[in-house]
This record gives structure tokens, C-alpha cells and sequence, in this order.
């Protein structure tokens, strides 16, 4: 009777085991980012590389209002216990010389797709530390790829159209996401203990926060962004 008991609680730890997860994370962070200073304000191109070739004139839509919360990208710089992010895929496009969107999150270890929507040639390349590429010219209808395998800021320009500017954030970890129009944005399955929340706006840069985020439940933190009137788009 005892090696039956035996069996049975072994077989019905062994379905256990199966049926659980290997990690799980029920910590939730809820945040709220701030603009200070204001939601609208001209846009000012100051390119900081050097153009190759003959580039074609920025048009004539000279302001613009900027939905600042489009400029932010949030994600978990430390993710104690938790795995590595899985490889996905993700599109930047090329959209009346505009790249669409503006501001793009990814994890790291993303394919990013860049299809050139346009009726006119666009080269999309970048300079920056994280990932440095030229995708060199290519027609209406076509596509270039580039695999992201580091974290970081990826300022990406075309060498015809000055005007043309946008950023990828290759976030660390899985846990990323964008503020909604009232600026509120949530990450959820988060482990627990000791996690840093970092925001970073396309023109003010990098503000970081450290949380205690709890094995259940949720936590809430704030961030205010400090926006200048007028401030160029770098």
C-alpha cells in the first residue's frame, strides 16, 4: 500500500512539474511619463552627419506638431532571473520621406525590416555605437534588413533626404513598451526585486529610476520629461 502511495505522489509531481512553468513572474509595474514644457513645438532637423552625394532639399512643411509621448520608449534595463528575449521581427518604413514610426522599440536580437514605400530611391544607413550600417540605394518596392544583436539608441538618417531622422531603442530585455496619449504605460510578468526603469525621449535623453518590484502585486513609479520649446531633434 505504501509503494502504490509512493507512485502515485511521484507521478502526480512529475504532472505538476510538467504543467507549471519554469519561471513565472506576476510583479507589475505601472508608470506614468510627464512632458514638461509642452506638446508642441517646431521641428527643427540639425543632421550631424555628413551628407553623401547631392541630398534632396527638406519640403516645405516646415512646423509640425509633435505628439511628444510618441517619443518615448520605456524598458527594464536589469531583469534579474528573467531569460533572454526572444528573436522577432519588426518594420521601419519609408513613407512620404518620412520613416514611419518615428520612434521604434525592439528587444535585442530583432530583425528590423526597412521597406521603402516611396516612388523615389532612399539609403538608409546609421553611425551609431549600438549598430553601424549602409543599406546603400534601393527603389520603391524594395526591402533592406538588419538584425539587432546590442542593446542601445540606433539613430537612423537616408543619405538623399536630410529630413528624414528616426531612432531604434533596442531594449535589453522583454519588458518594453511606449507611453499612451496620457502618457501611462504598464509592464507586466516582471520578476521581482531590485528592477531599473529607463525612459528615454527622442530629444532629452536618458532618465533612469531603481524599483522594488514585488514577487505579486504591482508598483508604481513616475517619470518627468523635461522638453524645451523649440529644441532640435538630434
Amino acid at each position: 500500500m505504501c509503494g502504490m502511495l509512493r507512485v502515485f505522489l511521484l507521478v502526480s509531481w512529475i504532472l505538476y512539474t510538467m504543467a507549471s512553468p519554469a519561471t513565472s513572474f506576476a510583479g507589475e509595474i505601472q508608470g506614468r511619463v510627464s512632458i514638461i514644457q509642452g506638446l508642441t513645438k517646431e521641428r527643427v532637423v540639425l543632421p550631424t552627419y555628413q551628407v553623401r552625394g547631392m541630398s534632396v532639399p527638406a519640403k516645405q512643411e516646415e512646423k509640425t506638431s509633435i505628439d511628444e509621448f510618441s517619443r518615448v520608449a520605456v524598458y527594464l534595463e536589469l531583469a534579474a532571473k528573467a531569460p533572454a528575449p526572444e528573436a522577432s521581427k519588426a518594420t521601419l518604413a519609408q513613407r512620404n520621406q518620412r520613416f514611419e514610426p518615428e520612434l521604434l522599440i525592439v528587444p535585442v536580437g530583432t530583425t528590423v525590416s526597412f521597406p521603402n514605400s516611396d516612388p523615389i530611391f532612399h539609403n538608409i544607413f546609421s553611425l551609431s555605437k549600438a549598430k553601424q550600417f549602409d543599406l546603400g540605394y534601393y527603389p520603391a518596392g524594395e526591402t533592406r534588413t538588419v538584425k539587432f544583436e546590442k542593446a542601445g539608441i540606433v539613430q537612423v538618417y537616408c543619405h538623399i533626404h536630410t529630413d528624414m531622422n528616426a531612432a531604434i531603442v533596442v531594449a535589453p530585455s522583454a519588458w518594453h513598451a511606449q507611453p499612451g496619449p496620457d502618457g501611462k504605460f504598464v509592464l507586466r510578468d516582471v520578476p521581482g526585486g531590485t528592477q531599473e526603469v529607463v525612459v528615454w525621449h527622442k530629444a532629452a535623453g536618458f532618465i533612469r529610476k531603481k524599483i522594488q518590484v514585488p514577487e505579486s502585486g504591482s508598483v508604481e513609479v513616475s517619470f518627468d520629461v523635461p522638453v524645451l520649446e523649440k529644441e532640435g531633434v538630434r
